[in-house]
Parts: structure tokens; C-alpha cells; sequence
């Protein structure tokens, strides 16, 4: 198991069609190495996807444990995880890259974060986005 890289990789990048996953694979090398500093796994954006593909938290750690790489995660993911349409898999990767906070109290806490980075930011209303410029990754601005 290798720590890619010092953060998490984006949500926005894709593996077997599906955002988020290669950032969930990272996010758990890093809890299984010790390493994952403020990053929570499971998170309840990992938990959106588990639930959409039909797999649990135990058996998604167990198959990162398992596998030493990413082609090796993906070919067990791919075999495991509910199959669905190209249309519900896209209509789901847009729904997970515009999610925002859902509560008076998530958005609170969004604010929070995304004015320690940058309070000139108010155009961003996405956790996706969020993430981007609070590791680093350039964001456009949102009209």
C-alpha cells in the first residue's frame, strides 16, 4: 500500500467511470498507513458511493488491504459493485460534483472552511470544489 501523494487525489478524478472512488482509495491507504492526518474515511461522500454500488466500508478496506494497487482496487470494484447504466452512472457523478451543504448547519461549516482559504470565494457552493481549493487545485470561479 503507497500513499500516492501527500493529499488525496481530487473526487473529480475517475476510475471505472465513477468520481470519488480514486480519492476514497486514497483516503484509506492513508488510514490503513497511519498517514491520514485531518482526512476522515469512511466520510459520509465515501458512504454516498458505497451505498450507490452496493458495497460496505469492511469490504471496500479489506480490498484496498488486499490489493497493492489501483488496477488491482479497480478490477475488484468493478467485478463487486452494482452495475448501472452509463446514464444513472453520470447522472450520479454530476449529482456527487454539485452536491452542497444540505443543512443550515453543513453550510455553516463550508463557510467556515472555505473563508479559512479564501472568504473571496463565494462563488463556490460545492464540496467538490471546496476540497480543490483547500488542497491546492486551481478552481474556476462559478458565475
Amino acid at each position: 500500500m503507497d500513499l500516492r501523494s501527500s493529499f488525496p487525489r481530487s473526487m473529480r478524478s475517475t476510475m471505472e467511470g465513477y468520481v470519488h472512488l480514486v480519492r476514497m482509495i486514497d483516503k484509506c491507504c492513508a488510514v490503513l498507513t497511519g498517514t491520514e492526518g485531518e482526512y476522515i474515511y469512511p466520510c459520509p461522500l465515501d458512504f454516498r458511493l458505497m451505498e450507490f454500488t452496493g458495497i460496505t466500508p469492511d469490504q471496500f478496506t479489506a480490498a484496498v488491504k488486499a490489493n497493492p494497487s489501483d488496477t488491482a482496487v479497480a478490477q475488484w470494484f468493478r467485478k463487486t459493485a452494482k452495475p448501472h447504466t452509463p446514464a444513472e452512472l453520470n447522472e450520479w457523478n454530476k449529482m456527487m460534483l454539485l452536491r452542497g451543504p444540505s443543512t443550515p448547519e453543513k453550510q455553516e461549516y463550508f463557510n467556515k472552511f472555505r473563508d479559512a482559504v479564501d472568504p473571496s470565494r463565494t462563488d463556490l457552493t460545492s464540496w467538490a470544489d471546496l476540497q480543490d481549493l483547500e488542497e491546492g487545485r486551481t478552481v474556476p470561479r462559478r458565475s
